[in-house]
Parts: C-alpha cells; sequence; structure tokens
C-alpha cells in the first residue's frame, strides 16, 4: 500500500493482511512517521495471496527512486485521488 499526505508530498509504502483495518490505524495518526508527515490518505495498493510475496515486493519498491515510486502510482491513479477501500 502507498499513502501519502494530502499535498501529494510524502510517499509512505507498507503492506497488510487488512487494509481496511491498516488505513484505520493509520488515520488515528498513530506513530511518529505518521505524526510528522500525515500520510494516511491511500493512493494506491497491490494485492498478492502470500505475505511472503507481498514482503519482497514491499522491500523492492522502498528500494525505488522516488519518482519511479510516483510513475507507479500516476500509472494507475493519474488524477492520484484518494481510494476507498
Amino acid at each position: 500500500l502507498f499513502l501519502s499526505n494530502k499535498n501529494r508530498t510524502v510517499l509512505q509504502i507498507g503492506y497488510t493482511d487488512n487494509l481496511k483495518r491498516r488505513i484505520t490505524q493509520h488515520a488515528s495518526g498513530n506513530g511518529a512517521y505518521l505524526q510528522k508527515y500525515n500520510a494516511i490518505e491511500l493512493v494506491y495498493f497491490e494485492c498478492f495471496n502470500e505475505k511472503k510475496v507481498a514482503k519482497k515486493r514491499e522491500l523492492q519498491l522502498k528500494n525505488w527512486r522516488k519518482d519511479w515510486k510516483w510513475d507507479l502510482v500516476k500509472e494507475k491513479n493519474p488524477d492520484l485521488k484518494i481510494l476507498e477501500i
């Protein structure tokens, strides 16, 4: 999952086995990263059947350059709208 702030200046990457729960956790503002950057809006996600594969993809994406990450998001969500789950 990719979360961003309202100004789309931050892109936070993570993985979860329960997308709805994870979004709720982020929206509650728990954690130093969230308090500092307010990255609570879902702008992109991918689905996987296995946690191991999802974790591997997360690590891969975290090593990407920032512009590559934004290009990936914009490919599926060109207007960077908040996605509903």
